[in-house]
């Protein structure tokens, strides 16, 4: 969860009084009396506490032992919840609350389904702070029980496979290890006859890129036991495709290197943009990137001036690689003046910095950052800036709504002018228009969509809420919440930019989707969410904006959620039916997540 200073008052401005939204923070309230002024009254103890759940080992049977250690060095634990995950479950169960150390419970293994379990401990504070543990996992065996490997979600080439059969005794079972098309009950061999260690190697190169359910049947005489199935499980020995591209000659300065990069399967893991001096046969790195737009910015003058190759190498999820074709004979040469502009956003509104970069052996003298209507030639100076760093502000009130060209000239010491590469920027100062999105972790698994998770869209302005919905008047209505893989039903996002958007009763609600920019569900698949969906008015730097919270339910259908472990930047593409109480439409222009990369949900 992000913790900065604008979601904690946002948060306090909306839910006075209410149960915290976020775990880990304390019971401070905010209470408004006119602007600028308000009292805050905070917990003392602002750290939350540590703890651990400690491994019971495996296999596990009959009644154990199940132990957590907890700390906190100020306000002291107040209890410890050791909790359970069973097999083919997504809400946790919880044991016990203990509330003296050493925190422990006893776990009756016996009336449990057999299988593989984790585990987790929630340590609470003095203060109401809550952690929650790293998970532990632990297999439950008090009969003859199958358990398969699992290989990974994604997997390529030779893989290798193994089963271990609990309480078999000494008998002489005999394992097939067997596979279908995902969610079929075609069943066939993938290795047959196996004997204790019951281990075999998958060739996945004889099977067609897709997913696939994998399990192990253990049988001795007339004896059969069945292992659960592994779902899902995606083949994929297909390269991703790749290409450079030209970053023209000569260089010098900072330039922006790139590539594009597609995967049919798995999706792109990353990118590696490299460098081949001539006369030189090693490739050195430039960057490495993990995400679209496949390109990042190079100073040339860290590259000895002289003749380079470039190329691009992309790897996919499962393992696969492909090296582009190289650009070849670019020249580096920093001996002259260069000058390019620094992105100053994708979408520009209000007052924004608009930054040059600029070097040159024979000095600069200054440098003019100019912006005129895209297309046009009708310049007109931002700035002069005679000393580094070269930047300007501008007020992009000042211009019509559309788009805009920026560009740098740079005056050198001999008097020679140089001009900056030509930046095209939207610019969106439309009334209304979505300022941020959110997302907050329930009760669940971080990086992981789960009831109690919440995500919250606000807007610049108060939206009627009928536009969004017909009939609607902001208060808690229940709507459904839909996960959708990025190249599920014709969407053309990508694989590790799964959507979200809302639905109530048959028809979408006018918030828009939201582009996830990771991989939170399985390949084309969808997973449906009952919800509550409120709208509330909020005043922030004196300004009231409308705040659609979206709370997460049960699940209500599909299936293959993914839990994600990086910490992507979500964007909002908001709806244009959505309308100010002055009737006026919403900006369609997208908006990306603000604050500090963060695992949403």
């Amino acid at each position: 969860m992000r913790r900065t200073t604008a979601i904690v008052l946002l948060g306090l401005v909306v839910l006075t009084g209410s149960a915290r939204l976020f775990s880990g923070f304390s019971d401070a309230t905010f209470t408004s009396t006119s602007a600028n002024v308000g009292t805050v009254r905070a917990a003392a103890d602002w750290t939350a506490p540590a703890v651990a759940v400690t491994s019971p080992g495996t296999p596990v049977q009959g009644t154990v032992t199940l132990a957590a250690t907890a700390s906190d060095a100020e306000s002291g634990i107040s209890s410890v919840t050791l909790q359970y995950l069973a097999p083919g479950t997504t809400s946790w169960a919880t044991l016990c609350t203990d509330t003296v150390a050493p925190y422990t419970c006893s776990w009756a293994t016996g009336s449990m389904a057999d299988g593989t379990y984790d585990l987790r401990a929630r340590a609470t504070n003095g203060a109401g702070y809550t952690t929650v543990s790293e998970v532990v996992r632990t297999t439950v065996a008090n009969n003859v029980l199958v358990v398969l490997s699992d290989p990974g979600e994604v997997v390529r080439g030779n893989v290798s496979m193994s089963a271990t059969v609990f309480n078999g005794g000494l008998l002489a079972w005999s394992v097939t290890v067997q596979y279908a098309p995902a969610g079929t009950t075609a069943w066939k061999p993938l290795c047959s006859g196996l004997s204790a260690p019951f281990a075999c190697t998958w060739s996945t190169t004889g099977l067609a890129n897709g997913e696939y359910d994998l399990r192990a049947v253990a049988t001795f005489l007339l004896t059969t036991a069945t292992s659960a199935v592994i779902t899902d499980v995606q083949v994929d020995n297909l390269a991703p495709t790749v290409s450079m591209t030209d970053p023209g000659s000569p260089l010098s300065g900072t330039v922006t290197f790139g590539a594009a990069a597609s995967d049919a399967h798995s999706g792109v893991q990353q990118v590696a943009l490299q460098h081949q001096r001539s006369g030189t046969s090693t490739w050195q790195p430039l960057c490495t990137t993990t995400a679209e737009p496949y390109t990042c910015r190079v100073a040339t003058t860290t590259l000895a001036d002289g003749t380079y190759s470039f190329r691009a190498v992309a790897t996919d999820v499962a393992g696969n690689t492909t090296t582009s074709a190289a650009v070849t004979g670019r020249v580096v040469d920093n001996t002259v003046s260069s000058v390019s502009l620094d992105n100053p956003g994708t979408t520009l509104s209000g007052t924004v910095a608009v930054t040059a970069q600029a070097n040159s052996t024979a000095g600069v003298t200054s440098v003019r950052i100019q912006h005129a209507a895209s297309g046009s030639s009708s310049w007109t100076d931002l700035c002069t800036a005679t000393a580094a760093p070269y930047s300007c502000t501008w007020d992009t009130r000042t211009v019509a709504d559309g788009n805009h060209d920026l560009r740098a000239v740079l005056l050198d010491g001999r008097g020679g002018a140089t001009t900056s590469a030509v930046l095209t920027r939207k610019v969106d100062n439309s009334p209304l228009r979505a300022i941020d999105v959110q997302a907050t972790n329930g009760d669940g698994t971080a990086g992981r969509l789960d009831a109690g998770d919440t995500l919250t869209l606000t807007w610049s302005e108060v939206v009627t809420p009928a536009s969004l919905s017909a009939g609607w008047n902001g208060a808690a209505v229940p709507v459904t919440l839909r996960l959708r893989d990025g190249n599920a039903n014709g969407l053309a996002y990508g694989p590790k930019n799964d959507v979200v958007d809302v639905l109530r009763g048959n028809g979408a609600v006018n918030l828009g989707s939201v582009a996830l920019r990771e991989d939170y569900v399985k390949t084309k698949k969808q997973v449906s969410f009952n919800a509550t969906m409120t709208a509330t008015t909020v005043t922030v730097d004196g300004t009231e904006r409308t705040v659609v919270t979206i709370v997460l339910g049960a699940v209500s259908s599909g299936s293959g959620l993914r839990t994600v472990t990086t910490t992507p930047s979500m964007v909002w593409s908001p709806s244009g039916a959505a309308t100010s109480v002055a009737g006026g439409a919403c900006s369609t222009t997208p908006v990306t997540e603000t604050g500090g990369a963060d695992r949403d949900f």
